[in-house]
């Protein structure tokens, strides 16, 4: 079992038919995170915007890409305070941060703040990814997990792992139960964008658990050590 985690929901897994909310489904992984939580594993939360809107759909829409990406990061912080409302229905104690200054919706974020939060048992729901444009969720979630210490990542996805080329197109496509962050740069494989998997490489992330997310329960599964999906590692 994992001591801290980083977990990275897929905005659109949460959902209906990947469109804004499937309520049935947050309450489902609200239950999962407060479990994993009481178990003792402290829990970091960063959830993607694809249910909302994805930032890079701007430009090919005439666009300024600096306010597509704002629009992204505003729809973060609007999963986030869904999921932190289902939490605190359930009577876990958890806080929304936030690098991007929104005092009514959520602490500012900082590295010691978090942790505290961390230490004390609370969940930390990461919003508005790094603060920055041009950035992925994934390159967020992989900046708090090295911020914070994380014994691991773990990307619930709408695929159930790593493969060699996209399974979606390619039927032949290879599942890869295990893959190095070096091994995932040189071959181009689609773990986390670019900037994401070059911070997991450079500082030296213990690892990074992919799996699906059509089973919420498989959170508890991967911390708990099953080898569910893919693990990517130095």
């Amino acid at each position: 079992m994992y001591r801290r985690v980083a977990l990275k929901l897929s905005g659109e897994a949460l959902g209906e038919n990947g469109i804004l909310f499937d309520f049935d489904k947050i309450r489902r992984v609200a239950q999962v995170l407060k479990t994993l939580a009481e178990s003792g594993v402290q829990v970091a939360v960063v959830i993607g915007a694809g249910n909302i809107w994805r930032g890079r759909r701007g430009p090919s829409l005439g666009m300024n890409a600096v306010n597509a990406d704002n629009m992204g990061m505003l729809g973060t912080a609007i999963n986030c305070i869904v999921m932190q409302d289902a939490l605190e229905q359930m009577g876990v104690d958890a806080r929304t941060m936030s690098p991007v200054e929104m005092l009514r919706f959520a602490e500012p974020y900082t590295t010691r703040d978090a942790v505290r939060h961390l230490e004390a048992g609370r969940v930390v729901l990461f919003a508005c990814g790094s603060g920055n444009p041009f950035f992925s969720t994934d390159t967020a979630v992989a900046l708090r997990a090295v911020e914070i210490g994380a014994d691991a990542i773990l990307l619930a996805k709408n695929i159930d792992g790593v493969y060699d080329d996209d399974p979606n197109v390619n039927p032949q496509a290879q599942f890869l139960p295990e893959v190095t962050y070096a091994e995932a740069q040189a071959r181009g494989l689609k773990v986390v964008d670019a900037a994401a998997l070059a911070i997991c490489r450079e500082n030296h992330v213990p690892a990074v658990r992919v799996f699906a997310l059509d089973d919420p329960e498989n959170i508890l599964r991967v911390a708990a050590g099953e080898p569910l999906g893919t693990v990517v590692h130095p």
